[in-house]
């Protein structure tokens, strides 16, 4: 067996593994985890956009129970400071010096609840973390743990109290996602799979948290064509250059991209990136990244249709996908 095969073959593995835990709890709901499946492999953060009482917050610790991950959840309101979120330098009277007191930042999955109600000055203490892996407190840094995602989540219907989210920090979320309602047939397992107890307090670790990093390096096996790089650097160039946009897909986008179709792949069990797998993820990578100019959002447009019409200008190349 070659590497790149023995590489797909450990990622599919936990992937169905962990997959299968979380369907344990989460129902109906199998291309929302494949989303974060991805978002875990490349460590990069989700935007989760739903109407209350989708499961999001249950998605969110299924999925740390099942990686063994510290888990912390943070309530973002308009009176949080960034203070409570990173931590603080506090005073010990026993130890007569200043020492670092961690917030609920410090930790490997990191639930921002409802983000969009705490004022920018919250929202901006997440940039350095998200970005950088990194908090600086009185000018002194200190590092996050690893794996470190944070999985931040808000209303799109609800919009009264809310600080929008900039796009600086838009850009740096890899995928936006959503549960939506379940189908009938999966409402009804919910309510008779919820009704003694919740299967979340016997879901076991199914993989840890170093083997997951362990694993996300094992992407460098995918093999990408260099046409399938250059679709991928086209289209978000195209957004770019589209009349209906302010803002197109920036550089971190054409990246993201790349990272998240790698680990696409490797979790169906493919050592190699197919075009469709481009074009599956383009709109839960790029469309939270897209701004539309005020013309065509009078014109009642909306960005995942203009994103449509840019895919489907931008050619579809022949690969040697082997």
């Amino acid at each position: 067996m070659s590497d790149s095969a023995d590489s797909v073959v450990k990622i599919q593995d936990a992937a169905r593994r962990i997959r299968e835990n979380i369907t344990r709890v989460v129902v109906g709901a199998d291309e929302a985890v494949d989303l974060l499946l991805i978002a875990l492999l490349n460590n990069g953060h989700v935007l989760l956009e739903d109407v209350p009482g989708t499961g999001k917050t249950t998605t969110a610790r299924a999925l740390a129970r099942s990686i063994g991950a510290d888990f912390n959840r943070i309530q973002f309101t308009p009176d949080l400071m960034p203070s409570d979120v990173v931590g603080i330098n506090f005073y010990s009277q026993k130890s007569g010096e200043f020492e670092f007191r961690p917030g609920p930042l410090v930790a490997n999955i990191v639930l921002a609840d409802e983000i969009n109600r705490a004022t920018p000055r919250t929202q901006s203490a997440l940039l350095e973390a998200m970005e950088e892996r990194t908090t600086t407190i009185d000018g002194e840094t200190h590092r996050l743990p690893e794996p470190f995602v944070v999985l931040a989540t808000q209303n799109p219907i609800e919009l009264e109290g809310t600080f929008p989210l900039p796009e600086a920090q838009l850009d740096r979320f890899l995928v936006r996602m959503s549960l939506g309602y379940p189908s009938e047939i999966d409402e009804l397992a919910i309510v008779r799979r919820f009704e003694d107890k919740s299967p979340l307090d016997d879901l076991e670790p199914v993989v840890n948290a170093s083997e997951l990093i362990d694993l996300g390096k094992l992407l460098s096996a995918i093999h990408v064509d260099d046409a399938i790089a250059s679709y991928v650097v086209a289209l978000c160039r195209a957004t770019r250059q589209h009349e209906a946009f302010d803002l197109g897909a920036s550089p971190r986008a054409s990246l993201a991209l790349f990272k998240a179709i790698r680990a696409k792949a490797a979790i169906e069990g493919r050592d190699y990136v197919r075009p469709d797998d481009v074009k599956e993820l383009a709109h839960p990578v790029m469309s939270h990244r897209l701004v539309l100019n005020s013309t065509t959002r009078l014109r009642g447009r909306v960005t995942d249709d203009v994103l449509d019409e840019v895919i489907a200008t931008v050619p579809v190349p022949i690969a040697d996908i082997r």
